[in-house]
């Protein structure tokens, strides 16, 4: 089901689907001349769960633009449409797909179920220099890591350290705003508006390059 369809700005359009687990009907929810082809594909694929994610991202992108487009991914892994029209980033969590979309930028979103197991690996994120509130620490570590993914996505870089090479400033969190981070990667050392909202199972971030 499309729970968010939101055109932020002329050029960035962001768009959150809770999955659904229906495979005839998401196929059904598609462009006639891609449910062949489709069908055809997720044949290849063994793990249900890789198949329910795969077809929830295709209805999402078709809902969002209401256009036949085919999501490719590089040898990275990351996607790309077929035509090049926009520039795309998608994430899945348990129970959602996320996706931003430019044709201007260069995008990243990232969503994040809530859970206290990110603790076992916060040790493996989180530099010293970076400020965790003792109030909410759960969702102020899981919106860092979160903020790290969207980075992550936008730099396409290799052998990223999200503890070493990216950073987010001190910030409270709330349900809803925008904080500062910085990576150390490139020689640019780009900063980011990180863009972020906290539901009640879930966080969100998204961000641009530029």
């Amino acid at each position: 089901m499309l729970i968010r369809k939101e055109h932020i700005s002329e050029d960035l359009l962001l768009g959150i689907r809770k999955i659904s687990t229906n495979k005839d009907s998401l196929i059904n929810m598609l462009p006639i001349g891609q449910r062949e082809v489709i069908s055809a594909q997720i044949a290849k694929m063994r793990a249900e769960s890789r198949v329910i994610e795969w077809l929830n991202t295709r209805v999402l992108l078709y809902e969002l633009l209401g256009e036949e487009k085919t999501i490719y991914n590089h040898p990275s892994g990351r996607p790309f449409l077929n035509d090049k029209s926009y520039r795309i980033s998608i994430s899945h969590t348990h129970g959602y797909v996320a996706m931003l979309l430019s044709s201007k930028y260069y995008v990243g979103i990232d969503i994040e179920t809530i859970s206290d197991r990110i603790w076992k690996v916060v040790d493996k994120f989180i530099s010293s220099e970076e400020y965790i509130s003792s109030s909410d620490e759960i969702i102020h570590q899981l919106l860092h890591w979160s903020a790290k993914e969207t980075i992550f996505k936008i730099l396409k870089e290799g052998d990223i350290d999200f503890k070493e090479h990216l950073r987010i400033f001190p910030f409270e969190p709330g349900v809803k705003g925008v904080f500062d981070a910085k990576e150390y990667k490139t020689l640019k050392e780009k900063e980011f508006k990180i863009n972020y909202e906290v539901f009640e199972d879930a966080v969100l971030t998204w961000a641009i390059d530029g």
